[in-house]
């Protein structure tokens, strides 16, 4: 490392010749997770979160059939790597006659993984509200459905944020790995451009930066979302 600096400072050219990859490099950067990385990880999310409450749904239910699917899904899901599942998707469907885009792929891949690993989160939440809740509903008159529409979700939900945030902002790093599936996303605009400069350190670390960034700025917003349903549940 102290060479590798030396070898910079003591080069006025070499250095003036890094300053410059990095300003042209991070407009590409940019865009790679303005317009794939951050989408990517929104649209996962949302139908990973809503795949993720049918499974829970599944699990608590009183169908064997039930249970058992959700039971498969999650154990097949969290016992095999991500990038295994999203060559498969990718790589591997082709084989059965079916050909995706590498975005859709990609979306498939990460929503079925949030939606295996939050399922969990999400009906430790549930099983978590106190069953005289649930009689409680039921003493006024309530359905099942509506006693986890209008009285447990809502507690459930409250709980589930710290972990469900947390989640997200490792999917935001997990997204790096769509690049291995031919999506464009950021990581994958650096692997270009470092390629065609050769300077993988300077490119990689402002990638790193990148994440550390978004990262950052989630875990402000995730601490502030955790304050207010703190008092709303005091």
């Amino acid at each position: 490392m102290k060479m590798y600096l030396n070898s910079i400072f003591a080069d006025p050219e070499r250095t003036a010749r890094l300053i410059d990859i990095a300003k042209s490099s991070l407009q590409p950067l940019l865009e790679g997770a303005v317009f794939y990385t951050i989408p990517l990880t929104l649209i996962s999310f949302v139908i990973g979160i809503i795949l993720a409450i049918l499974t829970a749904l599944a699990r608590i239910s009183e169908v064997r059939i039930f249970q058992i699917i959700a039971r498969v899904y999650v154990s097949a899901i969290r016992g095999t790597p991500l990038l295994v599942q999203l060559f498969i998707i990718f790589y591997g469907l082709p084989n059965l006659g079916v050909t995706l885009d590498p975005y859709i792929s990609a979306v498939i891949g990460f929503s079925l993984s949030v939606g295996a690993y939050s399922s969990e989160i999400i009906r430790a939440a549930i099983l978590s509200t106190p069953k005289g809740q649930w009689e409680a509903g039921y003493s006024i008159g309530m359905t099942y459905w509506q006693v986890l529409r209008r009285i447990i979700l809502p507690q459930a939900a409250r709980v589930s944020v710290p972990p469900l945030s947390n989640s997200f902002i490792s999917l935001v790093k997990d997204t790096s790995l769509a690049s291995l599936v031919l999506v464009t996303e950021m990581f994958r605009r650096g692997q270009e451009i470092a390629s065609t400069n050769y300077e993988f350190l300077l490119v990689y670390s402002e990638v790193a930066l990148i994440y550390w960034v978004i990262c950052f700025f989630l875990s402000i917003l995730q601490g502030y979302l955790e304050k207010r349903l703190g008092r709303y549940g005091a």
